[in-house]
């Protein structure tokens, strides 16, 4: 592969990413303002039950930053409150609420818990109490609020949020101790949608140059007709899988040892092309559900990555088969390690949506032994082989046979896999390790 493509590659994998992240995260926006945007246009949060045996409830509201945007783009809030009596609502600067509740049995909310959402009810689970000995005076005799609302039943206080350290109460309007009130807390949004809908759009943009430069690459990487010599014609009942690992002696007893520095170049690499492999998956997955057929510049792409990804395993320790380096291409090549998949000319609909996950699991089970699993990837079976391999290599400079065809074995069964279950073939992965 030259250069140019791997910068494509890299610049089109990394877009790709890009433009996933932010189509999510328009999507999120959207479905927020969609399901938490009341009928009064205010984006607010489940109601919360606010029950306490003190005479006020306070919730801090800090707000720093540059007060030149505040005030160009001031932000209306709304707490609602409802009550069993007559309620009191304010908004106040912290010293000036601290001292008004100086001597006084009060509550501030330390934690809100979301857990029974499922039920339409947020509860506050954690105060810290404050104990006083006097009673306060009536609240709405005091001159610092804000803003402030009191009456029965429902009441809305409106507050243009200012940058400042404020602090909100909920006390009863005659003083009294005790608070028993349930409500919300809301904002103004008017530009949540468009925000969200406009990183949809962003998004898919960024998602369609990504594959574009994906595509160029993978048009770039189909393979020339192999030799005849090299690939054997898949007799009837044969994966079609042709798997290479032949092992180059002699062997550096110790290069092993820094092998894994020498390859963060592929490893670099490899993560942007597992990036489009995984996009060409699922892009791949809806053609051959509608059409039958596995888009051939896709195809070739993921057949790129996975020859790829063997050539780096084999060099390093899935194999440490060769000490020659591996190259940065898709092509298939002169290399001791390669694989090919022949182009499925038809696939069933009706497979590819279950074989990739239902059938494949006694593979799955089979291959998490091989290669290690569930964070326990340097206890697989192909990982402990190798580095038996390697110690013997380090003092004796020769590689048992015996361990490399077992090794060979085990990533042929595993790269199987990945064929199958990358939607390359209908026909079902052998259990066993030869051809």
């Amino acid at each position: 592969m030259s250069g140019g493509r791997v910068v494509s590659l890299i610049l089109g994998s990394l877009i790709l990413i890009v433009g996933i992240g932010i189509l999510f995260g328009g999507g999120a926006l959207v479905g927020v303002d969609v399901g938490f945007t009341d009928e009064d246009g205010y984006l607010s949060v489940p109601p919360a039950q606010l029950e306490r045996d003190t005479f006020a409830v306070v919730g801090e509201a800090v707000f720093e930053g540059d007060w030149v945007w505040w005030y160009r783009h001031p932000t209306t809030a709304r707490v609602r409150m409802t009550g069993e009596g007559p309620v009191f609502l304010g908004v106040a600067p912290r010293d000036d609420l601290e001292t008004y509740l100086a001597n006084v049995s009060y509550s501030t909310i330390e934690e809100v818990d979301f857990d029974d959402y499922r039920h339409d009810r947020v509860w506050a689970t954690e105060y810290d109490d404050r104990v006083g000995p006097d009673a306060p005076a009536l609240p709405s005799e005091q001159t610092f609020w804000h803003a402030s609302v009191e009456g029965d039943g429902t009441q809305d206080l409106i507050w243009e949020i200012e940058p400042g350290d404020w602090m909100l109460v909920v006390m009863n309007a005659d003083g009294s101790r005790g608070i028993n009130v349930s409500g919300t807390v809301g904002v103004e949004a008017p530009w949540l949608l468009a925000v969200g809908i406009g990183l949809l759009v962003v998004g898919i943009v960024l998602i369609a140059l990504g594959l574009v430069l994906v595509l160029f690459v993978a048009r770039g990487a189909r393979r020339s007709a192999p030799d005849e010599a090299e690939i054997a014609p898949q007799s009837p009942g044969t994966f079609p899988l042709t798997f290479k690992a032949e092992l180059t002696v002699p062997l550096s007893p110790a290069l092993w040892l820094v092998k894994w520095f020498l390859l963060i170049p592929h490893y670099v690499v490899l993560a942007f092309l597992w990036c489009g492999f995984a996009v060409s998956w699922v892009l791949s997955l809806f053609a051959i559900l509608f059409t039958g057929r596995y888009p051939r510049g896709l195809f070739d792409y993921n057949v790129g990555v996975m020859r790829w990804s063997w050539r780096v395993a084999f060099y390093s320790y899935q194999s440490l088969g060769t000490d020659e380096y591996p190259p940065f291409t898709l092509r298939a090549g002169d290399y001791p390690a390669d694989l090919d998949v022949p182009y499925p000319e038809r696939l069933s609909p009706g497979l590819a949506l279950v074989k990739w996950w239902l059938l494949a699991i006694p593979h799955y089970i089979v291959v998490g032994i091989f290669q290690g699993g569930a964070g326990f990837e340097r206890c697989g079976l192909v990982f402990i082989l190798t580095l038996f391999a390697a110690v013997k290599l380090l003092f004796t400079g020769k590689y048992p046979q015996e361990i490399f065809r077992i090794l060979v074995g085990l990533n042929r069964w595993t790269f199987r896999l990945f064929a199958y279950v990358a939607l390359m073939t209908d026909v079902y992965p052998p259990f066993r390790l030869e051809e």
